[in-house]
């Protein structure tokens, strides 16, 4: 879309860019994405990222495109093309953290180089000083497959010297990390009587005495001043230089430098020989650990707990500009119009960044007033997005749950809680699984996270007479317990105030956490309850005030990484009692969405937020949309659940082994699997390789599941044994033989929670594209896509496909209403090829494009259905200058059809079911999907579309209102 015209788009569409997926891929497919009815192109991070990025998000590079992704070139032609096609695009950005390690993020090389006086030292979120007194003014590096005592006697830890550069580093395998200039004087005088016997006093011995010592002459690393940083900076450069041009001209100087290296480099099985190398290493303003240490010790802030991507401090106004330049020149030229921004949670004060964005983009050479900017923000509970944000709204996680509980009976939460504990045993509710899961985290993978938060507090509680006895371990124990039991991701307390709900929040951690303590002086969580609301009075020093709000700010980016990896990366594992709502931002304990909340929450979206994404699929999806519409059906049949569940049990209970006298796998991932595959299975049949394909799918993904659960198996400590034994039982399962009993029984079962969730999918597609929002499809996602967690919904798109079908579609445009009832028909018979979902994105996404005033301004009303089937229909009207629009989809369609009928078409399905519309200046009632006038039944000003007639052709119906 060409500057100057409204940003907000009428639908967006999300694009993982990669190797395998370029700028060019992606130019290839705009006029398919034109033709469906897409306004803006919604793309995954493009700046220069970690080499072999599949995602994006470990970017090194904030100023450059991924050479990866395409050239430069490359992306002009995209761009070029999107404007041809009337697009926009919106980008997606990471202001939180950059990719580290590896040899290729100059940013953090510098900081390995020249610590605390770096440039870039106060561009990571460091701390410099921490209590350890080994890591005092250094980065810790947790890097090395083994303790760094074995790693560096195996020789794998080895000096290095490029030449070329004048430079000294230490290189282990793809890693490299640049030596203090400081302390190339030991290299370059090492061995230095051996050089003055073969060179004596010549030009080329002085010389290299010279810069040895210049660079022995440098400014240390710590406690400098500006003048003396950019001293440092400036000189440790024109030395190496020197030590480059000197080496060019004289052979005997290299050849007498790699000796030197080799010499340091030491003898495996000879332990002293690395004594050189070893001294060397511990001068440097890093210390290299093994990265099992990173739990307990790592002293710079991680996205979550991923060593290589390192927190940036993007409230630093000079890393704001350094991380931002190019995305805001791309707005300035109109070549981006929307930003989607990456993990918002994790900055040190988020609507001071959002403010500071939006006033960057309004100040440019041309401003840009109307830039699309939505946050990757995950409420929970009742929380609200910020109004002092001053954006658009959020990615949609919010939504994605909101409607998907729409196709969960909540009638049959307490059975299928009873089903549950009588497959597995008795299992902690969900709360309660949460908090466990939340304190593991803070244990183990988040420890040094929050040894950080109790250093800070300690510092603060020994500087008063009233709190100075206050213990670290008491203080830690306190916060661990109060940050498992936080109800939201983070509040967002600053030196601008508290908010009464932050307030709120706080207030009820800090409750929950005193009362699950063991701790025999409570008056500790008063102390921190104050710290964290910043309640200090005018006595108080201005370092205390200071102290207390950066505590405050720290403690609330920590939260965010604990209730992610905690809940969402855990938790989310663990109970599966209904794993369709174990989504990113849900809640598994709320079974399902009354019709009334999903109105109500839809109203308010309009009223405060009317702009905000509404997502079903991301990248960030446990599981994909069909596949949570597939796994729902499961709550409107939990007897024959329950019935099959105890089938399978007994049939596949010998494809377990024995571990420790326990059967394994354990029944809870026995449960999962069953709910998997009836989310996953194929709806029609495959040839041996393509089920071994997904054979192999699942067996990964059930990996996955495991080691994300930490029960019996994890990530940093995987068990071979246990691993094995649900790799071979999730293959065992899976085997297409006649002596599978479950194979058969499986496949017949699924025949019809396929149907009914293929009905879900529909509903749920035409309630995203018609509510108040931008509805936001994640690629590949018009067809059935019954896709898994990372990596496994980044498989390829078959685009070609897509464009066939939607060809043969479009040739429907214009053709009288019998062809495209026949059509229709069709598609419904035909489910399982997935052409029925395109029909329903393509036609409701191009009448949104035609109607863009009545779907983005128009109001919004839900509708009164009444009759025998009233509870099995969502309906709701927008209307705007006249315009008006019915929705009305399907729900529950499992208990509507029980065993009688194959689909919502059949009118004797709906017996005196209708729904209550206004008449008024409505002469017709026409319908999108079948092309017909809908006939009104009852009197003025109020009309009844009765149900059989609505879905006599097509299962959802959208209708335009004709004067």
């Amino acid at each position: 879309m060409m500057k100057g015209e409204s940003q907000i788009p009428t639908a967006t569409y999300r694009l993982q860019l990669n190797r395998n997926f370029t700028f060019r891929d992606a130019t290839e497919i705009v006029s398919y994405l034109s033709d469906l009815g897409v306004s803006h192109c919604y793309v995954s991070p493009y700046l220069r990222a970690r080499t072999g990025s599949m995602h994006g998000y470990d970017i090194i590079d904030h100023n450059s495109l991924n050479p990866e992704i395409g050239t430069p070139e490359d992306y002009e032609r995209f761009v070029a093309e999107l404007h041809r096609q009337g697009m926009g695009q919106i980008l997606d950005i990471v202001p939180n953290h950059m990719g580290i390690m590896g040899s290729d993020n100059a940013w953090w090389l510098d900081v390995l180089e020249n610590g605390e006086a770096s440039d870039y030292a106060q561009f990571f979120d460091i701390d410099w000083h921490p209590i350890k007194p080994e890591l005092q003014d250094k980065v810790l590096v947790p890097i090395l497959a083994n303790q760094y005592g074995i790693v560096l006697e195996a020789g794998d830890l080895k000096l290095s010297f490029d030449v070329e550069r004048g430079e000294f580093s230490i290189s282990y395998h793809e890693h490299r990390f640049p030596l203090d200039p400081v302390e190339y004087a030991s290299i370059l005088n090492f061995r230095g009587e051996w050089l003055q016997e073969k060179l004596g006093a010549s030009d080329d011995a002085l010389e290299l005495q010279s810069i040895a010592t210049a660079f022995s002459h440098l400014p240390g690393r710590r406690g400098l001043t500006a003048e003396q940083r950019a001293e440092r900076n400036r000189e440790k450069e024109v030395q190496k230089r020197r030590l480059a041009a000197l080496c060019a001209r004289s052979s005997e100087i290299a050849d007498f430098l790699f000796a030197n290296v080799a010499a340091a480099n030491g003898r495996p099985g000879d332990p002293n020989t690395y004594d050189t190398l070893h001294e060397l290493i511990k001068a440097q303003a890093y210390r290299l650990a093994q990265w099992r240490v990173a739990a307990d010790d790592i002293n710079y802030r991680r996205f979550f707990d991923i060593n290589d991507l390192a927190a940036l401090c993007t409230e630093n106004d000079a890393v704001f500009t350094a991380t931002h330049q190019l995305v805001l020149e791309l707005i300035a030229q109109g070549k981006v119009d929307g930003l989607r921004v990456d993990h918002p949670d994790g900055l040190y004060d988020p609507a001071k960044y959002f403010h500071q964005l939006k006033e960057r983009i309004t100040q440019g050479p041309e401003p840009h007033d109307e830039t699309y900017i939505v946050a990757e923000k995950i409420l929970t509970r009742k929380e609200r997005l910020r109004k002092n944000w001053g954006i658009d709204g959020t990615t949609g996680y919010e939504f994605s749950n909101l409607v998907n509980g729409l196709f969960v009976n909540r009638a049959a939460a307490d059975k299928m809680q009873r089903i549950y504990r009588s497959f597995c045993g008795r299992m902690p509710d969900f709360t309660e699984q949460s908090y466990r899961c939340r304190k593991l985290i803070l244990s183990v993978v988040l420890a040094s996270e929050l040894n950080v938060l109790a250093n800070l507090l300690a510092r603060i509680a020994l500087s008063d007479r009233h709190t100075c006895d206050f213990t670290l371990n008491s203080l830690r124990r306190a916060l661990a317990e109060i940050i498992a039991s936080f109800p939201v991701y983070r509040t967002y307390v600053s030196c601008r105030g508290v908010s009464s709900e932050d307030r709120s929040y706080i207030e009820e951690a800090v409750a929950a956490g005193r009362k699950r303590s063991h701790a025999a002086d409570l008056s500790v969580f008063d102390f921190i309850r104050s710290a964290l609301l910043i309640e200090v009075d005018g006595h108080e020093s201005q370092w205390y005030k200071r102290a207390v709000t950066r505590f405050a700010m720290k403690f609330q980016q920590v939260t965010a990484a604990v209730m992610a990896k905690g809940v969402e990366d855990t938790a989310f594992y663990r109970f599966n009692r209904l794993i369709s709502l174990n989504e990113v931002g849900g809640d598994p304990e709320k079974f399902g969405t009354s019709i009334e909340d999903f109105h109500r929450a839809n109203q308010e979206r309009l009223n405060c937020w009317p702009h905000s994404m509404l997502s079903s699929s991301t990248h960030d999806s446990k599981r994909s949309e069909d596949v949570r519409a597939r796994v729902d059906v499961l709550s409107e049949i939990p007897a024959e659940w329950r019935l099959r569940l105890r089938s399978w049990q007994q049939w596949n209970r010998e494809k377990k082994r024995a571990i420790e006298g326990r059967a394994a796998p354990a029944q809870n991932d026995e449960y999962l699997l069953y709910q998997t595959l009836v989310g996953t299975w194929p709806s029609h049949i495959c040839d041996e390789a393509a089920w071994s394909k997904f054979s192999e799918r699942i067996e990964q993904y059930m990996l996955k599941a495991a080691r994300e659960a930490k029960e019996h198996t994890n990530w940093t400590n995987p068990n071979p044994e246990y691993e094995a034994a649900l790799t071979e039982f999730t293959r065992a399962v899976l085997e297409r033989n006649p002596q599978n009993l479950f194979f058969k029984d499986f496949s017949e079962f699924h025949r019809r929670i396929a149907r009914c969730g293929s009905f879900n999918s529909l509903s749920q597609c035409l309630l995203k594209l018609t509510s108040p929002g931008v509805p936001d499809i994640y690629q590949g996602n018009e067809l059935w896509e019954l896709s898994l967690a990372d990596p496994d919904n980044r498989r390829p798109v078959n685009y070609a496909e897509r464009k066939e079908q939607l060809v043969e579609q479009l040739r429907l445009d214009g053709q009288p209403s019998q062809a495209l009832r026949e059509y229709v028909r069709g598609l419904v018979t035909n489910l399982d090829d997935g052409r029925c979902k395109l029909f329903v994105t393509s036609k409701t996404l191009r009448t949104r494009r035609a109607e863009t005033a009545l779907f983005q301004r128009g109001t919004y009303a839900p509708l009164t259905v009444s009759g025998s089937r009233a509870a099995h229909i969502v309906a709701f009207a927008r209307e705007y200058e006249g315009r008006i629009a019915v929705v009305a989809a399907p729900r529950l369609t499992a208990t509507l059809l029980s065993e009688n009928f194959e689909s919502p078409c059949e009118p004797e399905v709906w017996a005196d079911t209708s729904v209550e519309v206004k008449s008024r200046h409505v002469a017709c009632y026409h319908n999108v999907f079948t092309g017909e006038c809908t006939p009104l039944s009852g009197n003025q000003p109020q009309h009844s579309l009765q149900a059989r007639e609505l879905f006599r052709y097509f299962p959802v119906a959208l209708l335009l209102g004709n004067p």
